[in-house]
């Protein structure tokens, strides 16, 4: 039987990180700035968490505040570090963003990898990660009525805190876009930077704001999946396809952050459907086709959106385009 109950937590758990990289994707996007390296961003932002837990742990006394802090405040850091460099080379010297984005992604990987692999080093641990069980306990832990509230615990409450932040992220960034003078800034330097431009509109400025912040958001996603989802184990190149699994998620959801909510978990789901089918077969062949369900699908809908032709369900006209100030 198909254990429901078991699986929706684990669906809600896979698909935060997704929530947090989507949503930070989609307010890079709406400025024109097509961001690739969100799963490097992700990487920076989950391994510079892991480097500022660390050393505090070996600071012997752990403070409850501060264990929750550092590792954010390190993460918020890395990640927006990523988003200036990503901003400077593509918005101050117009750099390709196609190839800046995978260049940041190979970098991102690259950079988690040497930290990681040096703190493993530190640690002389006989097996090729770094445990951060105190800190991590911090993150995961749940609200006290969960385990006594049943089924409606187990479904709702039974999450750390960076599961219920990144839903309201979500919300907040959906009323920022749709509801307010600066969403509607921001929107109009994604269609037209050269019409926001001549409005007085700082398109530098939205573009390197848009793009810092929506990379901070993304790295809170490379922060849960170790925090929370691992328990605090780092391991080299255990992150997976997720970053891209984000990118294909802002597609997906049709530039739409309170889209995004559900649509993770939808994604999340379908990424680890391949534990809970109900079936006999074992190989890892069939096992790898289950986890291209959630591309497939992208796939399907961007087809589906590109034949209705609304202009609502496209993405910002300028997406990925460099702005020229002389050209205009």
């Amino acid at each position: 039987m198909f254990d429901i109950v078991s699986f929706i937590p684990r669906a809600v758990s896979q698909g935060i990180p997704l929530l947090y990289g989507s949503t930070g994707e989609i307010l890079t996007e709406k400025t024109g700035n097509l961001n690739l390296g969100i799963p490097g961003v992700m990487y920076v932002g989950a391994i510079s968490g892991v480097i500022g837990s660390f050393f505090y742990e070996q600071s012997g006394n752990i403070n409850g505040f501060l264990a929750i802090a550092i590792p954010m405040l390190c993460s918020l850091v890395g990640s927006f570090l990523m988003g200036l460099l990503y901003c400077f080379l593509t918005v101050s010297l117009r750099a390709n963003q196609n190839v800046t984005g995978l260049a940041m992604t190979t970098f991102g990987i690259g950079f988690g990898n040497f930290f990681g692999g040096s703190l493993i080093k530190l640690t002389n641990s006989d097996v090729p990660s770094i445990a951060l069980s105190k800190t991590s306990a911090y993150f995961s832990k749940t609200l006290p009525i969960a385990g006594s509230t049943g089924v409606f615990g187990k479904l709702f409450l039974s999450y750390g805190f960076l599961a219920y932040l990144a839903i309201i992220i979500a919300l907040l960034a959906s009323y920022v876009l749709n509801h307010t003078r600066i969403g509607l800034h921001l929107r109009s330097v994604g269609e037209s930077p050269s019409t926001a431009d001549a409005a007085g509109i700082n398109v530098t400025l939205y573009k390197y704001g848009a793009t810092c912040i929506g990379c901070m958001i993304a790295g809170l996603g490379g922060l849960y999946y170790v925090m929370d989802y691992a328990s605090g184990v780092w391991s080299n190149d255990a992150f997976g396809d997720r970053g891209w699994l984000a990118i294909a998620l802002v597609i997906f959801t049709i530039w739409r952050p309170t889209t995004s909510i559900f649509a993770s978990i939808l994604f999340g789901g379908l990424y680890i459907l391949y534990l809970f089918i109900p079936s006999g077969i074992d190989h890892m062949e069939m096992k790898e086709l289950y986890k291209m369900i959630p591309y497939i699908v992208t796939l399907v809908v961007l087809v589906i959106t590109s034949m209705r032709n609304k202009r609502e369900n496209q993405p910002p006209a300028s997406l990925g385009l460099p702005y020229f100030r002389e050209e205009r």
